[in-house]
């Protein structure tokens, strides 16, 4: 006999609904889309395909157009989405409901498991948390943060959570805002609009690229919170989400993250002292954390508004930059 636990067992779904007659002309996928909001367009689409939902008892294609008045038929297991198992790994929970989780996430820990690291990651936590997430695409996590950086995070637990929390993403009604640390005294707040993309020479960097390029929009405000001699720490809110955003954009900017080791660099500003250039030698990830989201719950619509402290090693980096201040009164 095998002598591991059994897993949970699948989440059978069954649902029925006649198709509006406003509706007539339309193609199945997109009328079910509207009739079934739990799901994405895509997953109902595969199971159309898979003769796990008909229209009047009969298989149908995707594409084909409803006259209105039918009625469309839906039962389905919820197949494993992902392939991870879960281990038990600490997770500092911030908001936990029925739909969805927030968790705080810790500098250093990977979000998905990939090439390097198959193991020991938040997805990993998540689905010891919730063994159920295994039916969630990418165990809920609707939106990422780099390895280093840390903050919080938003997990859907549930189909309709998740394809809503999608869509939020994707209109712009899920409000992210971090602190950052970066080098060179800014004088003021302002907004950087400049499109990224894939570097075109290092495949694994992200760089601001001419329209027209393989590049998406991205948008990031931000304002001043505290100068110090040779840094600013910044307030950072974004209006788009573009992998490695705050770092390409502030290294565009020519102020680089502190500790970015990808789009920034060590840099010593003259007349520190010993135990200040340590602090900075010894900062070893990007100086950015995600300290606040705030968006409408997917389900509820209540507001939902959380927060992560600054980690200690963040502020030990910002006692270190008060500090060489302190000791440079004249700038």
């Amino acid at each position: 006999m095998n002598g591991n636990p059994p897993g949970p067992q699948p989440t059978l779904v069954q649902r029925s609904a006649r198709v509006p007659l406003a509706m007539a002309g339309q193609r199945l996928d997109r009328v079910v889309a509207e009739i079934f909001p739990d799901f994405s367009r895509s997953r109902l689409a595969d199971w159309i395909k898979g003769g796990r939902l008909t229209v009047d008892g009969r298989a149908a294609r995707p594409r084909d157009p409803v006259l209105g008045g039918e009625t469309v038929d839906l039962a389905t297991d919820l197949e494993q989405q992902v392939d991870a198992a879960g281990e038990a790994i600490d997770l500092a929970i911030v908001h936990e409901d029925k739909h969805l989780l927030i968790v705080d996430k810790p500098p250093g820990l990977v979000v998905h498991p990939g090439a390097g690291n198959p193991t020991g990651t938040l997805q990993n936590a998540l689905l010891h948390h919730d063994p159920k997430l295994v039916e969630i695409p990418r165990a809920g996590i609707v939106h990422r943060l780099d390895k280093d950086t840390s903050g919080v995070m938003v997990v859907a637990r549930t189909l309709a959570a998740h394809t809503r929390l999608v869509e939020m993403i994707a209109a712009r009604e899920m409000h992210r805002r971090y602190e950052a640390i970066v080098y060179g005294a800014i004088v003021a707040g302002g907004t950087i609009d400049a499109p990224i993309g894939r570097h075109r020479h290092e495949r694994t960097k992200m760089a601001v690229l001419e329209e027209g390029d393989s590049a998406r929009e991205a948008v990031t405000h931000y304002r001043v919170r505290e100068r110090y001699r040779a840094h600013t720490r910044v307030q950072v809110d974004l209006e788009t989400g573009r992998t490695h955003q705050i770092r390409v954009h502030f290294a565009h900017i020519r102020h680089p993250l502190v500790g970015d080791p990808v789009y920034g660099g060590l840099k010593l500003p003259k007349g520190a002292s010993e135990a200040f250039v340590a602090a900075l030698r010894g900062f070893r990830r990007q100086a950015l954390h995600a300290e606040r989201l705030e968006f409408p719950h997917p389900v509820t619509g209540k507001p939902i508004v959380a927060e992560a402290r600054r980690p200690a090693d963040l502020e030990a980096l910002i006692a270190a930059l008060r500090a060489d201040l302190r000791g440079h009164p004249e700038r």
